[in-house]
């Protein structure tokens, strides 16, 4: 059983923020997944059967307590950090890169920073989603939820089929293809 959890906020009012980066690539992945459930403080997607199953989370925490719903779903489904894949927005890689990654750090970033602390662990890969540069834009805050204009949102939305490429390699257990496919992804951007 996998989870993937795709971080963004809530609300009509940060749809198109550059905050919700995980949520706007994420719902490429849940497009044949049916109807979700509201569990774990989330919408919550399953497709599989038993076991093999992929639960695909889109936390309604809002960013800062992302860790919540993905220790409450992790728990409830007994699913190893080794077996949780994040999704999620990085000002510090350009616009439309994509970084693949067994483990890390949180960073700066407020959402993985909860996921670290409520998890306990940095042993979970992660999917960052480039929606930088922040230079020149004032506040990090005030950044990451200013909204993408028009012609950068679609750039995001395209990357809504690489992204699932990547997770597709993930979930099939090859980390090295799947860290490849993004970087793939980044050299197109470059």
């Amino acid at each position: 059983m996998r989870l993937i959890a795709c971080l963004g906020n809530p609300g009509k009012q940060y749809e198109y923020t550059r905050h919700n980066a995980g949520f706007i690539v994420g719902r490429v992945l849940v497009d044949s997944y049916g109807a979700p459930s509201s569990r774990h403080q989330s919408e919550v997607f399953q497709r599989g059967i038993g076991n093999d199953k992929t639960i695909v989370l889109f936390p309604q925490t809002f960013m800062n307590l992302s860790g919540k719903a993905v220790r409450s779903a992790m728990s409830f489904y007994k699913i190893p950090p080794s077996d949780i894949c994040v999704i999620y927005d990085d000002f510090d890689i350009a616009l439309g890169e994509l970084r693949f990654r067994a483990k890390g750090s949180a960073g700066t970033h407020n959402g993985m920073k909860s996921i670290v602390l409520e998890l306990g662990t940095t042993e979970f890969c992660r999917l960052r989603v480039g929606i930088g540069p922040k230079a020149g834009m004032g506040s990090v805050s005030d950044f990451v939820l200013s909204p993408f204009s028009p012609s950068e949102y679609r750039q995001i939305e395209a990357l809504g089929k690489p992204v699932s490429e990547v997770i597709a390699l993930w979930l099939a257990g090859d980390m090295d293809a799947a860290t490849r496919r993004a970087a793939a992804e980044s050299a197109v951007v470059l």
